[in-house]
């Protein structure tokens, strides 16, 4: 993995924020343009009744 200077960690648990997700996503990543992706994981927990899904953006701040 390339160096990185920042992360971001988006999660949801609820059925209709995880569908939501990848906008969410989508619209920090065009408010932040100054910000190259390194690298992405998704991870997934659960138990009997909840599910929970995070996206977690590892990416170097390109200073001006």
């Amino acid at each position: 993995m390339e160096q990185f200077n920042g992360v971001k960690v988006f999660s949801a648990t609820l059925a209709r924020n995880r569908e939501e997700l990848g906008e969410k996503v989508t619209q920090w990543l065009q408010r932040n343009p100054n910000c190259k992706i390194v690298d992405m994981k998704v991870v997934q927990s659960s138990d009997r009744e909840f599910h929970c899904i995070s996206i977690v953006l590892f990416y170097n701040e390109v200073l001006s």
